[in-house]
């Protein structure tokens, strides 16, 4: 996994890579909930896998905006590079999960994710 998010993002190194596994991964784990999480954890590399599941879920879940803007909050970071972050990161994730259960995954988040995860964020219709 963590070559692919090197390669996908165009990391210089395997620890800038690293970083934004480890960053994104801990606040996917604060968003995520119950068998998805699970189920997740399971299709992840195992230090991938604990960095998810060593956080608590917060009470409130976060848009997909201001999930990236809690994560450049937390590093200092620009918006524009914890974006790129994110999506290098979701980008290998979904390969590991497979689309159903990020299908899954994104029916549980609020709205914004799915941009994140390189989708279509489709409205219902009215």
């Amino acid at each position: 996994m963590l070559e692919k998010v090197r390669y996908e993002g165009a990391y210089p190194t395997r620890e800038r890579a690293d970083e934004a596994v480890r960053l994104v991964l801990a606040g996917l784990g604060r968003q995520l909930t119950g068998d998805e999480r699970v189920d997740l954890a399971a299709c992840l590399p195992f230090e991938a896998a604990r960095v998810l599941t060593a956080q608590i879920p917060d009470h409130e879940p976060l848009t997909g905006w201001a999930f990236v803007k809690d994560l450049a909050a937390r590093t200092g970071a620009s918006l524009a590079t914890t974006r790129w972050d994110t999506g290098s990161v979701f980008s290998a994730v979904a390969a590991c999960a497979g689309p159903d259960l990020i299908t899954r995954i994104l029916r549980q988040l609020p709205t914004g994710y799915a941009l994140l995860f390189g989708r279509a964020e489709l409205a219902p219709a009215a």
